[in-house]
């Protein structure tokens, strides 16, 4: 190899740089968007300044002056299972619990909270508001437990009023807390069947003109499906029904 060639420096280190007024120009264009990436800035070098222009010498360049960034991943907010996966196998055993979505005439959402007895088939919570955090979730459930008895297992997904602390706190060592793996709603398949109950026959039928007619309206199914709703699973006997003849055949 010749000394000469050896020696010579890069065009991009010397002022006879042809594309030095284009990295500039992409250097000033991450600092204004420091989320945007090279296909961005592309975009822009073309519609925006009307360059005619290759990706791939933009992609080049970018990379060059060291504009590439990582994108940081969201992490998965995994709740912590305190026993293995289980089946019901008589009332209070296992109950799932869910959130559903909806909306008033005026696209305002509505937030619905499920929770079914996994072996009875019942509709354990009737709570209906434009938003539920995880207190009054905690709240509805203290309810549930002062009339209901304490379920031995909660069996529900990875969101953020499940996660909480405050239900965590709730929960104790008195009840079991389950989490289905993230993506997988056929584990939590209990009160998934429930939800696509409750929108097949309740809200794919309603126009909601606000929050109380909705209330009404998602309470009134509940009653329903826990007295009238017959389960081919339960003998096509209604969730009440299979609670009492369950009672019945097992009281020592």
């Amino acid at each position: 190899m010749a000394r000469s060639t050896f020696q010579r420096a890069k065009v991009k280190d010397t002022p006879q740089d042809p594309d030095q007024e284009l990295r500039a120009t992409l250097r000033a264009y991450s600092t204004a968007h420091p989320c945007h990436g090279f296909r961005r800035a592309h975009a822009y070098l073309v519609h925006d300044v009307g360059m005619e222009i290759n990706l791939k010498k933009v992609q080049r360049l970018w990379r060059e002056e060291g504009l590439t960034r990582k994108t940081p991943r969201r992490q998965v907010r995994r709740g912590k299972t305190t026993m293995p996966v289980v089946k019901a196998n008589e009332p209070n055993h296992v109950w799932s619990i869910d959130f559903q979505y909806d909306v008033t005439r005026d696209g305002r959402p509505i937030k619905i909270a499920s929770m079914v007895d996994e072996f009875t088939r019942e509709s354990l919570l009737d709570i209906v508001e434009r938003s539920i955090d995880a207190d009054q979730l905690a709240k509805a459930l203290t309810t549930v437990f002062a009339a209901r008895g304490v379920p031995r297992v909660l069996r529900m997904d990875n969101g953020p009023e499940f996660i909480s602390k405050r239900l965590q706190r709730l929960c104790g060592k008195r009840i079991g807390m389950a989490y289905i793996p993230p993506g997988t709603p056929w584990n939590n398949g209990y009160v998934e069947s429930f939800n696509n109950h409750r929108r097949r026959e309740c809200l794919r039928r309603h126009d909601f003109a606000n929050l109380i007619e909705a209330r009404h309206t998602i309470t009134e199914f509940h009653r329903d499906y826990n007295l009238h709703h017959r389960h081919s699973s339960l003998g096509y006997l209604t969730p009440v029904e299979y609670a009492e003849q369950w009672k019945t055949t097992h009281t020592l």
